[in-house]
Parts: structure tokens; sequence; C-alpha cells
């Protein structure tokens, strides 16, 4: 399992500022007002040869004056607790204030180890005031402007060292495993009983039931499956106070554990826009995904066509996804969910000659050349798929940088329409070529 760091600090020292810069892109709210975001998000990230995952918190005040602040204190609190490191943001501009101590106290009870960084140290001042951070007792503060980047490279440095040992799962690939995933109240752990035909997992009409992502092992024809039930991730913005973040960080760890993630959707409240979060999730993590509407049984028959008209507009960015229509309550359509994910399965260990993989991409190179990124152009000297479950394509290019994200959608529906791959996602990685790299390119060609 990743390990999982936690953003911390008072509202407005720029913790949602550093989360993106550490991401990489846009995912947090950022605007200059205090108390702008108001819960966590979540990202994998790898720094400095780790891979953890990140959580942006709300700001943390150690005396809420209103219901949410005290709602975002007790949320952050949990973050806090289930993390296994901490950043904690400081605003240098504001200096030292009595709030960073209170906070500081309880994080230097927790035994944790904790990052303590000085943001927004623009200029070389600024820089020198962090000093005075050393009061709080949480070691060297680390100067920083997340803004400009300044100082960035420093703080991953120091959080790498710190961080625990990953604990590694025992990878048993002949046991397939499936998380069954969505919103609270979709019907997923109605669905797994009746997948398993017995009652392995507690059902109830109350939103949130499972707490915990719980496996059950069962017989499929001459094969044991790992089914993964997960408590459900709750829309933005209607976060409770402590037992919701566990379930999301579990369901997302439960996404990363499995091979294939069964998204249940409710049919009655169709795609809702945290559908699409999770979704996007369990594309980022390269998984297998099957689409579940379930509670088909409460609608008319003649909507199938608009639904999947709804899926195809609301969720293109996983074309590839079968979709089933079933009623865990009545059972309809019960019977489909476990062959079409072992379809799936069966194809993320899909394994295609490198010469095979190398002729189509450079036909596909031919027949749509790469768009111009001024005076260049992209070359791709060499293509091979390097690994299975999820399947991964290697290409052997001039730049990576030069590849644009249009591009790398041709060239996967490339591979799409000519083997498959229905169910999976496929990883694609773009690599520099060396000089030798270049010269079996020519070879090959």
């Amino acid at each position: 399992m990743n390990p999982i760091v936690a953003i911390v600090g008072r509202p407005n020292v720029g913790k949602s500022t550093l989360f993106n810069r550490l991401a990489g892109s846009q995912i947090a709210i950022v605007e200059d007002l205090p108390g702008t975001t108001r819960d966590r998000i979540f990202a994998d990230v790898e720094l400095a040869g780790r891979e953890m995952t990140l959580i942006d918190t709300g700001g943390l005040e150690p005396k809420p004056g209103t219901e949410l602040s005290k709602k975002v204190k007790t949320q952050v609190e949990k973050a806090i607790a289930e993390a296994d490191a901490i950043i904690f943001v400081v605003d240098v501009q504001d200096g030292l204030i009595e709030a960073d101590r209170e906070i500081a106290d309880k994080l230097r009870r927790l035994g944790k180890p904790v990052v303590l960084t000085a943001n927004k140290a623009d200029n070389p001042r600024l820089r020198d005031a962090s000093t005075d951070f050393y009061q709080v007792g949480l070691g060297d503060p680390v100067p920083m402007s997340a803004h400009h980047g300044k100082g960035v490279y420093e703080l991953i440095e120091k959080l790498a060292e710190m961080l625990p040992a990953a604990v590694e799962e025992a990878a048993d690939p002949e046991k397939p495993k499936l998380a069954i995933v969505g919103r609270p109240n979709v019907g997923k752990s109605l669905l797994l009983n009746a997948i398993v035909g017995q009652e392995r997992s507690i059902v109830d009409r109350t939103a949130g039931t499972t707490r915990d992502a719980t496996d059950t092992v069962f017989q499929h024809g001459d094969r044991e499956i790992v089914l993964i039930d997960t408590a459900g991730i709750k829309r933005r913005g209607k976060a409770g106070t402590g037992i919701d973040y566990y379930s999301l960080v579990r369901t997302l760890r439960a996404i990363n554990r499995c091979d294939v993630a069964l998204l249940v959707l409710d049919a009655t409240d169709f795609i809702a826009a945290q559908d699409t979060h999770i979704a996007g999730y369990i594309k980022d993590a390269c998984k297998g995904i099957v689409l579940l509407i379930n509670k088909w049984d409460l609608i008319d028959n003649t909507m199938r066509e608009s639904y999947l008209g709804e899926v195809d507009r609301r969720m293109k960015f996983i074309a590839h996804a079968p979709v089933l229509f079933i009623s865990a309550l009545t059972g309809k359509g019960v019977k489909d969910v476990i062959p079409t994910a072992m379809e799936a399965w069966r194809e993320r260990q899909k394994q295609l000659p490198a010469p095979v993989i190398d002729r189509l991409i450079k036909d596909a190179v031919a027949s749509h050349a790469p768009p111009p990124k001024g005076t260049r152009r992209l070359q791709v000297i060499r293509a091979y798929q390097g690994s299975v479950n999820p399947p991964s394509f290697t290409f052997v290019v001039n730049d990576p940088a030069l590849v644009h994200f249009s591009y790398e959608r041709y060239l996967e529906n490339k591979l799409r329409q000519t083997f498959g791959f229905s169910g999976t996602s496929l990883k694609l990685l773009f690599k520099k070529a060396n000089r030798r790299s270049k010269k079996i390119g020519g070879d090959i060609s």
C-alpha cells in the first residue's frame, strides 16, 4: 500500500497550492480567501522515486468559531490520524502565531513523521525569517514558495527520507480481485450477496452500513475469485465528520488492490458527479472496469438506449467499459456480472508480440502524422508491450515532451481497434530514445 501523506495547516497558508504543485495539476480549488478548500482532495503521485497518496485538507483552526470550521477541524484530525506522514505548512509572511504553536503541539504528540515547511518564502529576507519556526520543535523548517516552485525539491527530498517503507501485498495472479465500488446506498453489499448467493455482508438501506473494505473469496467455475466490498464515496460537500474519511481512503485502497472495479450506479439517481469522480480514480489507477446500472427493476426498460447515451456523454473517458443493467434486489442480470468482469480480467493478461505492436504503431503514425510543436515533430522510433495487468505499452520517441494528449489518445484507440482490450485501461509510456534505440528503430523500419 502507498503511504498516505496529509498536508495540514491553518487556513490560507497555501496548502492547496502546494498540493497542486506536488500533484502536477490543478486539482484543488485555489483562491486567495481563507477556507476555500472544504474537503480533502486525493492524488496518487510519485515523488523522489516514492509512490504516495497525497491528501489536501481544509484549514485547521484549533479553536473553530463556526459549525463549518468545527466540521473541517474534525475531518482534518481524522486525516492526520490516518496519515503515515504529515506536511505541516506555515506562512512565513504571517510569522509564527499561536495557532501554529497549537497545531505543532498536536502533531508532536502523534509521534508521526512531520515535515515543517515555511511557505510564501518568495525572497531571501523571507527565507531567512523561516528560522523563527524552529521554536515549534518540529525540526528544520523548509523555506519554500509553492506558488513559484522554489524550495519544493528540498521539501520532496526531506519527505521521501521520512516516509515509512511501502507495504507490499502478496500477489496471487491466479485469484482475480474484483472491487465493488460506488456511492453510498447504490446496492453494493446487496450485489455482493446476490453474487455469492449467501449473506456474507451486512445489507441495510442506511447509507454507509459497510465501514471497511471486506474481502469475500468464492468459487466461480474452476477459479477462486476475491470480491472486495467497500463503503461508498460520498459526494464532495456532503462528507460527514469522520467515518466518511475512512470510507473514502479504504475505497481508494480497494481500487488500487483490485484488478477490475465493478462501479455500481443507481438507475434512480443516474450519474451523479461523484460517479464520474470514482470512474476517474479507476482509470487513473489503470484498472479494469465494468459499469453496473443497478435498480433497473425500478426503471422502464424502454429507457435503456437513453441511459446508454448518457453514459457515452458523461463517461466518454472510459468508453472501453462494458455496461450491464442489473437489479441486485431481484437478481436480474446479476449472472452476467462475473463473466463480464472475468472477460475484462483476461483482456488485462493479453501479451502481444513486439514486432506486431511496432508495425501497427508505425503504420498508424504513417497514416496520421503527429502534430508539429513549433519546428519539431514527434517521431516514434520503436513500440512494444512491456507488461500485462495492466497492459502497458512503451513508445521510444525522440522527445516525450512532443506527445500531445490527443495523439496519445489516437495511438490508444488504434491499439483498441486492433486488439480489443475491452473493459481495461491501458498504460502508455513514452521514453526518450538513446542512440542505440534510434539505430534499432531504423533497422526495424
